[in-house]
């Protein structure tokens, strides 16, 4: 068990049966009334997000999340093939668990499964990937005051907005958290 007091950016708690991590939290002390904790979390099963409010000192449980790392294989169908760096066995999770995942993920790439309790609930992409731009239209220069873009689709078929300067075949550094161009790798 954990008090709501000792909330951190990250920390995962189960709440009325469900796996949630911490986005945000906010310590309240009214001048009337008990002081509470705002927190925004997220729902590690369904990828919800909610608000949810605590009275200070609650107590909650601490969910053990565990973190492997396991290599991406291969797609087939609806089905996505996991294969574990250790034990050498083979998952799959379907392209509902991965929706947002599936736009950075490549064949033989290594990624973390989250799991609590044998439960795999998804995976954790490094901060930022490299993928190649399969179709882009021409840079046109001139009429640009500045930071000009255009929109460059990758291999995983993620539309990304990039400088005017990316060509076909440029790799690109993207960032797997909000899908945006960071540079060329």
């Amino acid at each position: 068990m954990i008090s709501v007091n000792d909330f951190k950016t990250g920390l995962t708690v189960e709440v009325d049966g469900d796996i949630f991590t911490v986005l945000d939290f906010q310590h309240v002390k009214p001048g009337k009334g008990a002081a509470f904790v705002r927190s925004k979390l997220k729902n590690l099963r369904n990828g919800n997000t909610v608000e949810k409010t605590f009275r200070a000192g609650e107590t909650i449980g601490r969910a053990q999340i565990e973190n492997r790392g396991v290599q991406y294989l291969y797609a087939s169908g609806q089905e996505h093939v996991f294969m574990d760096n250790e034990t050498y066995d083979q998952f799959s999770l379907t392209s509902e668990q991965l929706e947002w995942e599936l736009n950075f993920l490549k064949e033989n790439m290594n990624v973390n499964i989250i799991s609590y309790q044998g439960e795999i609930l998804g995976i954790n992409l490094p901060n930022s990937v490299e993928l190649k731009v399969v179709e882009t239209e021409p840079g046109v220069k001139g009429n640009t005051a500045q930071g000009a873009t255009k929109t460059a689709k990758v291999e995983t078929g993620l539309n990304v907005q990039v400088p005017l300067f990316i060509n076909e075949e440029d790799v690109l550094l993207v960032d797997t958290r909000e899908g945006k161009y960071i540079s060329r790798a």
